[in-house]
């Protein structure tokens, strides 16, 4: 009977990481690709602004961005094609491996193709350019290699080399990627602003999720109402005046003059802070410690314009007012989560 001799196994040795070799090590990845960035940064010209241009003009006319890449530089298209259609470039995806078996029908006579290889002779790219030539396109490359066949197939070139991965075997696509992703982020802001793409152009494309609700709605969706509100004269005691927050369970007393216009607002947070040196404040009149003049919206605006508002401000109340100054409502910072716009 014949017995079987296995081979002696050598098992590496196993190395041991740190924490802090971790860190390093991911200090080290962040550190090539910034430095990538910068390179990319630096080298930005002539050819960015006519792509820009080119890209507005094909917008304008209905026409479209192609944007076609194989393996990771095609996950960085999709990216990008998405961003520029979210920001009012509408863009498509080209699948490369499926362009000469029909996909091609989605170009079209006047439309750019953004075509993204980092060598600019990938197989599939190099294949398809012939036929994409056929169409009456503009090719913008946005490729690594000046002299490769994509390059210099191309109507205009987007430099995107590097000098090195971010991956320690120099192999994975990751400054690569991260430089084609940033340029791409570029181009479409700075398209956006070009072609005068406003907050309202944004909310119609981003109606669900906290985008659409804080973009779409008025604030008078999201105010308080004008019943549910503490509203007293400038002869209120704080007393009288602490009795109507809480009657409403609201933190902010607005006060308002003969005529129902806003004079001021008192908070919960203003009686706390003056009763640290006034244990009698509760007889003192609210004309006397209330904020003048207070931060207030209109209640037709946007409701995203009261999430600005109580940013820039650090305020927690917000009052809501009509074209003739009349407090209708007021929005709590506290409401914005309810509502699920924070």
């Amino acid at each position: 009977m014949q017995t079987c001799k296995f081979l002696p196994v050598t098992i590496p040795a196993l190395i041991i990481y740190t924490s802090m070799d971790y860190l390093e090590k991911a200090g080290r990845v962040l550190d090539i690709e910034i430095f990538e960035l910068k390179r990319l940064r630096e080298r930005l010209g002539e050819n960015f602004s006519r792509a820009v241009e080119l890209i507005k003009e094909t917008a304008d006319a209905r026409g479209k961005v192609v944007v076609v890449g194989v393996g990771k530089s095609g996950h960085i298209g999709a990216k990008i094609a998405a961003t520029l259609t979210s920001t009012g470039s509408p863009a498509v995806v080209l699948d490369s491996s499926n362009a000469l078996h029909g996909d091609l029908g989605v170009i079209a006579d006047g439309d750019v193709v953004l075509a993204l290889s980092a060598s600019g002779e990938t197989e599939e790219m190099v294949r398809i350019l012939p036929a994409i030539a056929r169409f009456q396109v503009r090719i913008i490359a946005m490729c690594g290699d000046p002299k490769s066949t994509v390059a210099q197939n191309a109507h205009l070139l987007l430099d995107v080399n590097i000098e090195q991965e971010a991956c320690p075997l120099n192999l994975a696509p990751t400054s690569s990627t991260t430089v084609m992703l940033a340029l791409g982020d570029a181009l479409a802001m700075v398209l956006l602003e070009a072609r005068g793409f406003n907050k309202e152009d944004f909310a119609k494309f981003h109606p669900g999720g906290m985008i659409g609700r804080s973009m779409l709605m008025r604030v008078h969706q999201v105010m308080r109402p004008r019943e549910a509100m503490a509203i007293v004269s400038t002869d209120t005691p704080v007393r009288d005046v602490l009795k109507a927050m809480t009657g409403v369970r609201a933190g902010a007393a607005v006060v308002t003059d003969e005529n129902q216009r806003l004079l001021g607002i008192f908070t919960h947070g203003d009686f706390v802070r003056h009763f640290q040196f006034d244990s009698k404040i509760g007889e003192r009149l609210v004309a006397d410690l209330m904020t003048l003049n207070p931060v207030t919206v209109n209640k037709d605006k946007l409701a995203v314009e009261v999430l600005n508002l109580l940013e820039r401000h650090r305020i927690d109340d917000l009052v809501v007012v009509d074209d003739d100054s009349v407090p209708v409502g007021i929005v709590d910072s506290q409401d914005l989560t309810r509502l699920k716009l924070l």
